[in-house]
């Protein structure tokens, strides 16, 4: 059994959920922010088993495009006023963690 761990942006999540429901496998999301732009991600965890993790990386990998986006940076100037820049981003995408399970339990 493995554990799949993917963290991906909210715009991805919904679609990603569908295909991976629709292929029968168990999804459970928690909602996280990421770092650098602290923007919204869903975390999704996903219970396999061992022989199946390469059609869920599939999955991920076919739903959760990168991307490119404008975002305003803000920088204080001199004279105490702020200006915006705009800044050219790549978004989307995920990043997956595959672990061994050492025991599973439904209850």
């Amino acid at each position: 059994m493995k554990l799949v761990i993917a963290i991906v942006h909210d715009e991805d999540a919904h679609g990603l959920i569908k295909m991976l429901t629709a292929s029968e496998f168990g999804v459970t999301k928690l909602a996280s922010t990421g770092g650098f732009l602290k923007s919204g991600n869903t975390t999704l965890l996903i219970g396999v088993q061992k022989e199946r993790v390469d059609s869920v990386l599939s999955i991920i990998e076919e739903t959760c495009k990168t991307r490119k986006e404008i975002t305003t940076t803000t920088s204080l100037m001199g004279d105490n006023s702020v200006m915006g820049m705009p800044l050219e981003i790549t978004v989307g995408g995920a990043t997956v963690f595959v672990v061994d399970v050492e025991k599973y339990l439904k209850l």
